[in-house]
C-alpha cells in the first residue's frame, strides 16, 4: 500500500492509499476532488473506496463528486455520524476491521472534536515497518483538534489510545499547523529540549514549503503537550488538579492562542 499525500485549499491534507498491483485506490477525507481526480488519473488507478474520519466538510467535501465519477466506491464513516457523511455505505464503530489492499485497519472510536469522529489504524506487516495511522483532527502534529462537539475528559480518553499506538506509528493528519502547535507549546513547555530541536527542524522546513506531516507517535510524545497532560510540569504550569484539568486548560490557552 503506498501513501500518496495531496495538498488542498490553505492547508489541508488528502492521503490517497494505492495499489499499484491491482490498479486501486482508496482516498482519506477527500476536502476536494480535484487533486484526487488528478491522482487517479495519474496513477492509472480506480477508486475503490472512501475513508471518512468525521463529517466536516473540509473532509467530505469531495465525496460526492468523486462517486459521480467512480460510482462503484464504498464510502466509510463512523456510526454516530450517520446522515452526515454524503454517501455513507459503512458505519463504523470502534473494534471493526477494513481491508484495503493487502491493508487491514482497526477502527478506533476517537470523540472530542466532534462527537462521531474515528481514526484508521493500520498496524505494520513487520517489526521492522511503520504503521499508519489517519487521525483526521484528532491529533495534529504538536497539537490536537478544538473541542467542537467533545468535553475535554472525551478527547483525553482518544487521545490516550493514539498515544498507545507503537512509536513507530506514522500520524497522518489533515492539516499543516505543525508550526504554529509548535510555537504555542514552547510557551507552555519552554525547557522542553526535544521540542526545540523539532520546532528549529520544522521552521527550516516551513521556510522552504516542505511538508511537516506525517509524523511519528514517539515523536509526539515528547513533544506535543496535547499528549503530554500527564506530566506534573504541565500540571504545575497549568494550575491544575488532575491531567484532565491540566488538558481542558491547555486547549483553552491554544484557543486563544
Amino acid at each position: 500500500m503506498q501513501i500518496h499525500r495531496l495538498p488542498a485549499f490553505s492547508d489541508n491534507y488528502i492521503f490517497v492509499l494505492h495499489d499499484p498491483e491491482h490498479k486501486i485506490a482508496a482516498v482519506v477525507d477527500p476536502a476536494d476532488p480535484k487533486p484526487v481526480l488528478a491522482k487517479l488519473r495519474d496513477l492509472g488507478a480506480e477508486l475503490v473506496a472512501i475513508f471518512n474520519t468525521h463529517h466536516h466538510s473540509d473532509h467530505v467535501g469531495g465525496n460526492r463528486k468523486l462517486l459521480r465519477h467512480y460510482p462503484q466506491a464504498v464510502v466509510y464513516g463512523g456510526e454516530h455520524d450517520r446522515g452526515r457523511i454524503p454517501g455513507q455505505q459503512h458505519f463504523l464503530k470502534e473494534g471493526d476491521r477494513i481491508t484495503f489492499s493487502d491493508r487491514t485497519a482497526d477502527i478506533l472510536f476517537v470523540p472530542g472534536h466532534t462527537r462521531a469522529h474515528i481514526a484508521y489504524y493500520f498496524p505494520p506487516c513487520s517489526p521492522e515497518e511503520f504503521g499508519e495511522l489517519f487521525c483526521g483532527d484528532t491529533l495534529f502534529a504538536g497539537g490536537c483538534g478544538r473541542l467542537f462537539e467533545g468535553t475535554p475528559a472525551q478527547m483525553v480518553h482518544s487521545l490516550s489510545k493514539l498515544r498507545a499506538l507503537p512509536e513507530t506509528t506514522r500520524v497522518w493528519c489533515a492539516h499543516e499547523y505543525t508550526l504554529k502547535n509548535l510555537q504555542f507549546a514552547l510557551t507552555v513547555d519552554p525547557e522542553n529540549l526535544h521540542l526545540k530541536n523539532r520546532y528549529q527542524q520544522v521552521q527550516a522546513a516551513r521556510s522552504q514549503s516542505q511538508p511537516t506531516i506525517p509524523s511519528e507517535i514517539g515523536l509526539e510524545k515528547h513533544t506535543n503537550p496535547f499528549l503530554r497532560w500527564d506530566q506534573p510540569h504541565l500540571i504545575t504550569h497549568t494550575q491544575s488538579d488532575t491531567p484532565v484539568q491540566c488538558f481542558a486548560r491547555l486547549r483553552g490557552m491554544k484557543d486563544q492562542f
